[in-house]
């Protein structure tokens, strides 16, 4: 698994759980693990003038693409289709983990992260995660943190 390896590769070993039903939305992830929607990492591809940028947030929060776009210095901010966020990050949505893309893309995690002492984040499957601190998701992500959700 690309996620495990990329992990290890910076000093920590993930114990990813898998399960037989999808962790594919935030609430869906939540209900398996039987946790709060607010300690899932939603991991979300957009496009900022052309370059892949992977916005990290709570799974109760919404990106605000003006906030983002203000935040990175982009003159302009999209969702990325399917499609794109499969060809960029190497993952399906649903299971775009916030490490170990396809290609090197920006991360950035919503500040709203750091007031959890846990949270869990896709493993790069539809019904794979891992409970990791946020202190630490965003150095293994090498993420710039911002308030970008509300």
């Amino acid at each position: 698994m690309r996620v495990r390896d990329f992990a290890n590769e910076r000093g920590v070993n993930l114990v990813v759980r898998r399960f037989a039903a999808t962790t594919r939305t935030a609430e869906d992830a939540a209900r398996q693990i039987g946790t709060e929607v607010e300690r899932i990492v939603k991991s979300l591809v957009f496009v900022a003038d052309g370059e892949p940028v992977v916005v990290l947030c709570s799974g109760r929060s919404r990106v605000d693409e003006a906030r983002l776009a203000a935040a990175l210095g982009a003159s302009g901010v999209r969702r990325a289709t399917a499609d794109e966020a499969k060809r960029l990050t190497g993952y399906a949505i649903g299971g775009v983990p916030p490490f170990a893309h396809a290609q090197l893309c920006r991360v950035l995690a919503d500040q709203g992260l750091l007031a959890l002492d846990e949270v869990w984040a896709a493993a790069g499957l539809p019904d794979a995660v891992f409970p990791i601190a946020p202190s630490e998701l965003l150095r293994i992500a090498d993420a710039e943190v911002a308030a970008v959700a509300g």
